[in-house]
């Protein structure tokens, strides 16, 4: 295995427990990787007309399409969007490089 370049950013992580789900970081990325579902949670008890809500889902990116430009990380208001210094491993083929919400967590978890 070759090493890892010293300019490399790592890997984005997610931490959804803070992720929102205002889908900047979606329509901010020049490359359309990243895939976002939410859904929509009214609390009718939150005051006299209620308050409505969104409850992330599931969050997606493609590393195949993914530039690594961490417009993302950048514009992400909660900074539930992050690098971490892990790198992924490399992909046998296109399928495996989908990262869904499960992976881009445990990428969070490991580097903490």
């Amino acid at each position: 295995m070759t090493s890892i370049p010293q300019r490399r950013r790592g890997a984005i992580a997610l931490d959804p427990s803070a992720c929102t789900s205002c889908m900047i970081c979606v329509r901010e990325c020049p490359v359309w990787c990243i895939e976002l579902t939410a859904e929509k949670r009214h609390d009718p008890d939150a005051g006299p007309r209620g308050r409505s809500t969104l409850e992330l889902t599931d969050f997606r990116i493609d590393y195949g399409l993914c530039m690594d430009c961490g417009i993302c990380v950048d514009v992400c208001p909660t900074d539930a969007l992050s690098w971490v210094a892990d790198t992924l491993a490399p992909a046998p083929n296109a399928e495996t490089l989908d990262a869904d919400i499960s992976k881009l967590s445990r990428l969070r978890a490991e580097s903490t």
